[in-house]
């Protein structure tokens, strides 16, 4: 299998984004994969460059075992040409991922393309429980990527499902 490297995109990479790296890290490690996929997360925006990520996220991401150490940061022009796959939090997030890749845009999806579409709830404004429900949304579509990039691995117990 090719080497596929993931950016995962939200408007300050401090909470959906890293939360999606996380769960990315988290499953790739799980699959033994660690050689052929690759994650990283950004933000559209300068916001919060240079800070952690929020608080809340994570401790939800050391609840579920998937806490990395994260420093908040914007979309680079390098961003487009390195990685094979950016997946945008939201349409606003697309909207201007597609301003900016110029002729990488077909590299750019949202990261609900595998549900139809639709928005990851931000929990920006809300408190841990609202980070929970992101983290269970994320977490269901990041298996569905991992699905569309490289299959059911054999020994999935849960291959197959629904």
């Amino acid at each position: 299998m090719k080497k596929t490297r993931v950016l995962f995109v939200c408007l300050g990479n401090i909470c959906r984004s890293p939360i999606a790296e996380g769960i990315f890290r988290k499953r790739v490690t799980e699959r033994g994969l660690g050689e052929v996929l690759t994650a990283d997360s950004a933000a559209t925006g300068p916001w919060h460059a240079g800070e952690p990520m929020d608080p809340r996220a994570a401790e939800v991401l050391r609840r579920h075992g998937a806490y990395f150490e994260h420093t908040a940061r914007p979309i680079t022009p390098e961003d487009f040409e390195q990685f094979d796959l950016i997946l945008a939090a939201d349409r606003e997030v697309e909207r201007d991922l597609l301003r900016l890749a110029g002729r990488h845009r077909g590299k750019v999806h949202l990261l609900t393309e595998p549900w139809g579409g639709g928005e990851i709830t931000d929990p920006w404004e809300g408190d841990l429980a609202a980070c929970e429900e992101t983290y269970i949304q994320i977490e269901d579509l990041i298996d569905r990527w991992l699905e569309r990039i490289v299959g059911e691995p054999e020994d999935d117990p849960q291959a197959g499902r629904a």
